[in-house]
Parts: structure tokens; sequence; C-alpha cells
């Protein structure tokens, strides 16, 4: 009897010596965790202090994500006051827009419903009573339909539009604007041809071109805050008018950067998506691009870096979405204010910062 309480005793006290084990072992575990994620952030401190240099040069209010592996690995909130600004946040993005359309256009694409080579006429038949019936799909998405666009200038793209209707404002594209040259002869960036593949997909679904964005892109990436609008009430603008949120648009990258997928479910296929991010017209003459855009490619609703793995949209009213598919990663800077002057150098700088952290192993 006395040997078993002994027995009893000794295996008391081994029980306590392995939990105490298991608890050292659990805190040491959780302050190694601890550690090497304050490192990890530690890492971004160069772009923290971009971010504060350039405050008031991005409008004192914008948010910073980076996303790469499946998680955000960056975040930054600049708000001139608390609480003004956050990433849920809806605002105005510009030409960003564009990359969104082009989107949508290629699901009727995937479905079989309308070819890039199509002749714009086939379903507006007015385009071809103006002596503009060669132009296609795929002249619009890349700024090359040949007509004549506002003069050059940032905020031509930022005006309100005077139209109640997208049919409205398009016809008038047709019988109000000459051809300056034949499509597909240069590049002229303007508000044009974006708006014309838009019009189309409303002939061909008679649907709405924000409930179609809607159905096919916002609500599959789950982009709640992102939409075609007008809140004054005019026609929408497929090429510059949409707004959104910084968590919304980085869904949409997620899904570029994985080949057309968002959490296990196809939205674009990967022809789709590989079609978007080619190279369009890199050999013709350009007659016009935003300063920020020079030296880049057209892709469909995109810009192209002339290595051909780096992809982002330049808003000229702030706002800059990039993908880096050599080092597989998004990343976004998105300003309240749509009067924020672009600055590209920030831009660049920033994504310097992030492929030195992000960017192991690349070989472009």
């Amino acid at each position: 009897m006395f040997q078993i309480l002994i027995q009893k005793r000794n295996a008391e006290t081994m029980s306590h010596k392995i939990n105490a084990s298991c608890l050292q072992f659990m805190l040491s575990l959780g302050l190694l965790l601890f550690w090497l994620n304050g490192f990890s952030q530690s890492d971004f401190g160069e772009a923290d202090q971009l971010f504060k240099e350039n405050q008031k040069i991005l409008g004192n209010n914008f948010v910073a994500l980076a996303w790469k592996d499946g998680k955000m690995v960056y975040q930054k909130q600049i708000e001139k006051e608390v609480g003004d600004f956050s990433a849920k946040v809806q605002v105005p993005i510009g030409s960003c827009s564009q990359w969104l359309t082009a989107a949508v256009v290629m699901t009727f694409v995937d479905e079989g419903k309308l070819s890039l080579e199509d002749k714009v006429s086939k379903y507006i038949p007015i385009f071809a009573k103006y002596m503009k019936s060669y132009i296609t799909i795929r002249n619009c998405l890349t700024n090359t339909t040949g007509i004549q666009a506002d003069p050059a200038g940032a905020m031509k793209l930022l005006q309100k539009g005077k139209f109640e209707t997208l049919e409205d404002e398009v016809n008038s594209f047709a019988s109000k604007r000459e051809i300056a040259t034949n499509p597909g002869t240069e590049i002229y960036y303007s508000h044009v041809g974006p708006n014309i593949a838009a019009r189309v997909l409303e002939i061909i679904s008679k649907k709405g071109f924000d409930r179609l964005a809607q159905e096919r892109i916002f609500r599959p990436l789950k982009m709640r805050g992102t939409t075609f609008t007008d809140d004054n009430g005019g026609a929408v603008n497929p090429s510059g008018g949409a707004q959104s949120t910084a968590n919304d648009y980085m869904n949409f990258l997620i899904m570029l950067l994985n080949k057309g997928e968002f959490q296990g479910k196809r939205v674009l296929s990967e022809k789709s998506v590989e079609e978007i991010e080619t190279a369009q017209f890199s050999q013709l003459p350009v007659k016009y691009l935003p300063k920020q855009a020079e030296g880049l490619h057209n892709g469909l609703g995109d810009w192209i870096e002339a290595n051909n793995t780096v992809f982002s949209s330049l808003n000229l009213a702030g706002t800059w979405p990039v993908i880096d598919k050599c080092r597989n990663y998004a990343a976004l800077i998105l300003v309240k204010s749509p009067n924020a002057e672009p600055k590209k150098e920030v831009y660049a700088k920033f994504k310097e910062i992030l492929d030195r952290q992000l960017g192991s192993g690349c070989q472009p």
C-alpha cells in the first residue's frame, strides 16, 4: 500500500513537471512568434517613412496595401483626422475603372457572346453609317479606335458627364466625332474606347453596364463598396467613373494574380487573364499617353511594363494598383481625394521597397 502511494505521488510530480515544461515551451514559442512578427513588420519601415514624407503629396488621406501568398503583408493607413479614411471607405478611382471594365468585357468573351475582333458596328449600326465600321472591341480597349478624342489633359477624364445615358454618349461618338486616323494605326489615350465597349455589352445583354459589373465581377469578388453608378444621375462612365474601396480593389487584383480565381471560384478564365496582360499594338506610334504611362505598353484596360510581368493602372487622380507576377504580389495605393496629383516617383519608390522585401528568387 505504501509503495502504491509513492508511485502515485511520483506520477503526479512527473505530470506537474511535464505541464510546466509544456507551458514553458508555449511561452517561448509565443515570444518567438511575436519577435518574428515584429521583425517582419520592421522590414517595411522604409515604406512607412516614404508615406510619412509624402503624406501631403498624396492628399493627406490614403491607404497602401500589399498582398502575397494568401495574406496581407503590408497595410498602411494615413488620415488627416482619426476615422476620416480607411480601406473600407468608397472613393472615386478615375481611370483605374478601365481595368474593371476590361474584365467585364472578358466575361462575355469567356461565354462566347463576344469576340475582341468583332466590329462595333455589328452591335451599333450607327457606327457604319458614319464611316466607323472598322473599329473592333480590341481597338476600344487599347486606345486605338482612331476616333477624335478630347484635347490631352488629365482633368478631361474627370469631368462630369453631360449625357443621361451611355447610349446617348456612344451614339454621339459615332455621329459627332471625326475619325482622326484609321483604327489600329496609332495610340491615343482617351475615355472613348472603353465606353463604346461597355455600350456593346449593354446591347448584347439588355442590361445596364453597372448591373453587369455587379453581377459578373463585383459580387463574385465581394466588392460590396464598388459601383459605376453616377451619384449625379448622369450616364455611367466605364472609362473613369467607378467608385471603390482599397479592400475591394485588392480583391480584384488578387483574382488576377490567381489567374482568374478568387477564394476557390473562377471569375475569369486563365486565357482571358492572359489576354488582359498581353501587350497590345506595342509597335504602333504613340500620339498621346499620360506622362505617368510613358514607356509602358497597352494591355486590355491596364498598362504593362517592358518585361511583361508587371501590370498597373496609373490613375490620373492619384490611385495606383499594381500586380507583379514575377514576385507574385499585388499592391495598391488608394487616395481619398480625386484631385491628388499623380506622383509616379512615389509609386516607383514603394514598388522598389516591395521588390526588395518580397522579390526573393525573382528573375524577370
